[in-house]
């Protein structure tokens, strides 16, 4: 593939490695970060699934992937995905022997327009089974007058992704998953509405979130199956970073 093509949405989350990084240092936090574009393998996809390697991406085709065999595809699963969320997996670990209080946040951006879609939310908060920190964090960045999405521009389920599922619900952690708009983290003339999204994840509002963790694990939870159909489902991030910090675990997929 040309180097356009790479650098297009299609091969990473535009934008959200600085984030990330941003956040690691304002919350604090520690940084896990996966390097490798998405179009290798995607980390956010269950090993298998149908979207981990994809022979087409938003209308480009991916020449390396055309005729993958399985000892291939089995290659990249071991030299990539695995170690990554290894790492996660050990940091959890770690965190839950010393009984230290953990919440998981996914960060990713997403394409401005899509499909011809001019899609308008600034950010958007995803959850499935556990909706404890999503409607704390829509309600902060709604009051930054953001137009922010519940569920939107993707839907989060226990299949569309699988850092989320694998690492925070299945160890009844809780986390939020937030989109934000590529031009806002990248383009100048969007960044006048990119810092309203970071002060609804920093500090003092870090602190809010922080103390949500303490709150019963069903006294937002929603069942399985209500997340709101999104527009467009096509997979998040390979290429990110997992922060883990004094009282936050974030997985960034950039």
């Amino acid at each position: 593939m040309s180097a356009t093509e790479r650098a297009r949405h299609i091969g990473w989350d535009i934008g959200i490695d600085g984030v990330g990084r941003g956040l690691a240092e304002a919350l604090p936090a520690l940084l896990i970060e996966q390097v490798f574009s998405r179009l290798v393998i995607d980390c956010n996809r269950a090993p298998g699934h149908p979207t981990s390697i994809v022979r087409e991406s938003d209308g480009t085709a991916v020449p390396g992937n055309q005729s993958l065999c399985e000892k291939q595809s089995g290659w990249r699963e071991q030299a990539i995905l695995h170690p990554y969320h290894a790492r996660i997996r050990a940091e959890l670990d770690a965190r839950k022997a010393r009984g230290q209080a953990t919440c998981l946040i996914a960060l990713h951006s997403f394409t401005p327009v899509m499909r011809g879609y001019a899609r308008p939310w600034h950010a958007g908060i995803l959850h499935n089974r556990d909706s404890r920190l999503a409607h704390i964090m829509l309600d902060l960045l709604r009051g930054e007058g953001l137009c922010v999405g519940d569920n939107e521009p993707y839907a989060l389920t226990d299949t569309s992704d699988y850092t989320v599922p694998e690492h925070a619900e299945r160890r009844g952690l809780p986390y939020i998953e937030i989109e934000i708009r590529q031009d806002l983290i990248t383009a100048p003339e969007g960044r006048r509405n990119g810092p309203r999204v970071w002060r609804g994840c920093c500090p003092p509002h870090g602190r809010l979130l922080a103390n949500a963790m303490e709150m019963p694990h069903d006294h937002r939870h929603r069942p399985a199956g209500f997340a709101r159909t999104a527009h467009y489902r096509q997979g998040a991030s390979c290429r990110g970073a997992g922060l883990a910090g004094r009282a936050f675990t974030l997985t960034t997929f950039a």
